[in-house]
Formats: C-alpha cells, structure tokens, sequence
C-alpha cells in the first residue's frame, strides 16, 4: 500500500491546482470579506486636511504663553472663516480644520476663559494635537494590498480613503453533497440504523466563512444512479465537497463515480488523525474534495484543505490554515504514523494561550467537538507530549 501523504505535501497539491478565478468591479458596500485582487490606493490624502484633535483653542506656538483674542469659533465640516493672525487664537472643535498660520492646537482644559480671550499659561509645542495633512497616508499610496480578505478595518480605511469601487476575486461557486442511506434531516422520525445528517450543515457553514457560495443537494443514498446524478449536478460548481462514500467499503461509491465522470484523482488518503480517507481531484477547473463521514473528520478536512483552496481560488495571498503558539494544559500522546488534530479549549491571559484537549476525541463525536474552539497539531511520534510543551493550535469559528 502507498505511504500516506503528508499534511504539507496534501496542502501543496491542492493548492497547486486552485488558480484564482477572474478577477470582478465591486462597489465598496459590497466588499466585506471578498478578496483584494489588485492594490486598493488612496484618492485623498488622509487626512486631506490638517486638523484639530482636540476640542480646544487653535494657536501660533510662537505666541505661547501669553493671553489672545479668540476672533473666530472653528466647526467640524466648516472651513476656517479665514488664515490666524499673530496674536490672535480661534476656537476649534475636534476634526475642525486648523486656519492657516496656525500650528497647534491646546485643550480647553489646559486654559483659562474669559470675555472673549483665553490666557495660556505654558508655551505650547508646535504641531501639539495638529493632526497633519497626509499624516496617515498620501493621495495614490496604498491602503490595502493585492491578496488581503477584507474585515471591517480594512473597509473602514478604505472608505475614509475615498476608495468607492475594487478590483476583488470572484466568489467561488461550492457544492455540497452528503452521501449515505442512513442519513435523515433533522425533524423526520429515525428508523433503526438511521441517523441524522449534520455533514451538509457544517460544510456548508464552513464554505459561507470562507468566502464561497453555497448550494447545498439533498443527501443521496447508497446508489449508483443517485450518486452518478447529485455528482454530476455538484461538478458544475468551481468546487465540490463531498462526504462520506470515499473509503473502501462496498456502498463507498464517489471515487468510482467521480472518475467515471472524468474527475481526476491527485490523491485518496493523508497520514492525519482524523480524515486520513481524504479524496481530492479535479475535472478541469472544478476543485473536487471528499471528506470522509464521520463529521468531526469532514470538519477537520475542511479545514486542512478546503479552506485553503477556497480562499485560494479568491486569489488570497495566504490561504494556508494560520496556526498559533500554545502551551499543553494536559498530557497528550502522540500518534506514531500520523498527526492528529486534537479538539481543544483555549484558556489563559492572552500572553499565554493554555490548551485543555476535550474527552472523546473519537471522530464520530461531534457533540464533544461543539464545545471545542480549537485544534492542536500534535505531530506524529512515539512518546507523550508533556503538560507545558509547546505546541501550535488553529482557532476554530
């Protein structure tokens, strides 16, 4: 039998064959969590203005300390009403512009009032509480680059940027097909060997977070033409994600029927604990993954290797799962033929992410799984990993 691939060398093949998809015009209010396919730049300079970031008293440092007519009162949004004069001060409002001949600006609080002068008692800095034109970036510079997933910051930059349309990958067209006889929605009665179907529900989840959208077929039974059906409809999307059927029982029938369909297997199996039955192929540009059955295996494959290709299909310039440093809270041992991906949850202060694994890590155990917000690589090996040993862990939701 051939040796198991590894998780690195997994990920390499899959993302080898997820080349982004055309690139589309988005307008800005559209944008969230689509990825930048070229370099977003500013139209403005930002701030475009010099402005207060005080409320307070907009002076000329030289006249500092001394007592100065206040000739004009400065609103956010207004300009100024004319250019300071020496000796002169105008009241100014938080994000007011700063007249010009001023440079800087002294709050209301450090002051002292009074029919319609204002004393200052210390000399004032230049440039204190002057934001300056261009300070946080110029007109044509970069606000965000090529192959960054946007959030809400980024959006926000963008926006006070004056940036109104983007260059962004298209959003990836997924499938999801859950196979087995056994599987009942959520609400039917159970008949005796039945059980109810979750796979399609998480898949589905897990696609929407990165970025896809998502048709979700009805679960199909242990047959050759329901199967050869579902499958066929699943490979006119940009990806299909399967689970269950693609180990090596007699109702395991989505490989047979993917490559009498003309996919392309690149490979069945990896050496990690759970999901070592793992599928991926192709048929021509539609990415095909199968995960095995048991759900805490398809979550952990989806992970690994789905959500990379997703992403990557955006044209993210980082789609690889982002693992984090951790510290062991408890003992685990270690798997000698493949690394595991143990359900954990995290603790500690934020300096120091402690890791408690969760009793039941079978991968039939899906319950167990909904109180874990982590997954610890523990990588293959004969001996135990002690309490306190680093380790590396992916977040999860």
């Amino acid at each position: 039998m051939a040796e198991l691939l590894s998780i690195e060398a997994a990920q390499r093949l899959v993302l080898e064959r997820a080349q982004p998809l055309a690139a589309e015009r988005v307008a800005l209010e559209a944008a969230a969590g689509r990825v930048l396919a070229e370099t977003a730049r500013s139209v403005v300079d930002l701030p475009p203005f010099a402005s207060s970031a005080m409320d307070g008293f907009a002076v000329r440092s030289a006249d500092t300390p001394g007592t100065l007519p206040v000739v004009a009162r400065v609103a956010a949004g207004r300009p100024a009403p004319r250019a300071l004069d020496v000796g002169e001060a105008m009241a100014i409002a938080t994000g007011g512009v700063v007249p010009a001949g001023a440079d800087a600006v002294i709050p209301f609080e450090y002051v002292y009032e009074h029919d319609n002068t204002v004393e200052l008692s210390e000399a004032v800095a230049t440039g204190a509480n002057v934001r300056p034109q261009g300070g946080d970036l110029r007109a044509g510079e970069e606000v965000v680059g090529a192959g960054t997933r946007l959030g809400p910051a980024q959006l926000g930059a963008l926006a006070a940027a004056g940036v109104a349309e983007l260059t962004c990958g298209s959003v990836p067209r997924a499938a999801v097909l859950a196979t087995g006889t056994e599987l009942r929605r959520p609400g039917e009665p159970l008949g005796p060997g039945e059980v109810y179907e979750a796979n399609g529900l998480i898949l589905k989840s897990q696609l929407l977070s990165a970025g896809a959208s998502v048709e979700r077929l009805a679960a199909v039974a242990d047959d050759e033409d329901a199967h050869r059906e579902a499958l066929a409809r699943g490979l006119e999307h940009d990806v299909l994600v399967t689970s269950g059927g693609v180990s090596v029982g007699p109702h395991d029938l989505v490989r047979a029927i993917e490559s009498e369909l003309g996919v392309d297997e690149v490979f069945w199996r990896v050496a990690v604990k759970p999901g070592k039955p793992v599928s991926f192929g192709v048929r021509g540009r539609t990415l095909v993954f199968g995960l095995p059955g048991n759900p805490v295996s398809s979550l952990v494959g989806f992970e690994l290797f789905v959500r990379p290709a997703v992403l990557a299909l955006q044209g993210h310039a980082d789609p690889l799962p982002r693992f984090e440093p951790g510290r062991l809270a408890a003992a685990l041992r270690r798997n000698p033929a493949r690394d595991q991906l143990v359900r954990a949850r995290r603790t500690g202060d934020g300096s120091v992410i402690e890791l408690e694994p969760l009793t039941g890590q079978e991968s039939h155990m899906i319950a167990r799984a909904a109180a874990a917000d982590a997954l610890v690589l523990v990588p293959r090996g004969e001996d135990e990993l002690e309490p306190g040993s680093a380790v590396r862990y992916l977040r999860l939701g």
